[in-house]
């Protein structure tokens, strides 16, 4: 939800960050690992109860991820296996996570309540390959109520208070159970309208990758104009 309507304002935001970022020398891939580091701690914080400190850490293991695009951009290395490595390691940093909201909640509630969170990232990741798939297929499953982002959102939320998490938890099962069904509809009826065969794929995959060609040769030039400069 936050991804289709709050994106561009978002990539405006973080634009002056990459440029910044990319006068270190860092690479996007050395963000991606270091928010993956971060989130660790974060999963082991919140285990041990320290709800508080693990929420900012949740909170600086987010940023990375936030400005490693905005760093790809800048400095012109956007790439397949860039965006391949990312989205992994954000699957990666899901599961860390909530196998600590897991452990929390287990030696809190019980070993029944520490089933929760694995609920959640069984759904998670099906919102995720429903994506994936549908887009290998040239359709289009973007959106929904429980996206990457909300879902942090709401975990951050539930880390406030201790008596709040399980009840969190619930909520964004409940949720992201709800996006699975609209993206599975929403593909359902594009595969209806209009079946994909393999050279519509094909064509489609073609488009994209000739915009993406584009793109990144607009970028080139005007990287090489601002080192001109």
């Amino acid at each position: 939800m936050f991804d289709g309507r709050f994106k561009k304002e978002v990539e405006r935001i973080v634009r002056p960050v990459g440029e910044l970022l990319r006068r270190t020398k860092l690479s996007p891939d050395h963000l991606t690992i270091i928010g993956l580091i971060v989130a660790c701690f974060a999963a082991v914080t919140i285990a041990l109860g320290q709800l508080q400190v693990g929420l900012l850490l949740v909170i600086c293991a987010a940023l990375p991820d936030l400005f490693d695009g905005a760093l790809a951009k800048a400095s012109n290395q956007s790439s397949q296996r860039g965006a391949f490595f990312d989205s992994t390691i954000d699957r990666v940093t899901d599961a860390v996570l909530l196998g600590g909201v897991a452990w929390f909640l287990g030696s809190q509630r019980g070993a029944h309540a520490s089933v929760l969170p694995f609920a959640v990232m069984a759904v998670s990741s099906l919102i995720s390959y429903q994506r994936a798939k549908a887009e290998s297929l040239g359709l289009a499953a973007k959106g929904g109520l429980m996206e990457r982002a909300e879902r942090i959102i709401l975990l951050c939320v539930g880390l406030l208070f201790d008596a709040l998490l399980f009840w969190v938890m619930w909520l964004m099962l409940i949720l992201c159970t709800i996006t699975a069904v609209q993206r599975f509809l929403k593909v359902w009826k594009q595969a209806a309208i209009a079946p994909a065969t393999a050279e519509r794929v094909a064509l489609r995959q073609s488009r994209r990758a000739s915009r993406s060609a584009l793109r990144a040769d607009r970028r080139m030039r005007l990287s090489r104009r601002r080192n001109m400069k």
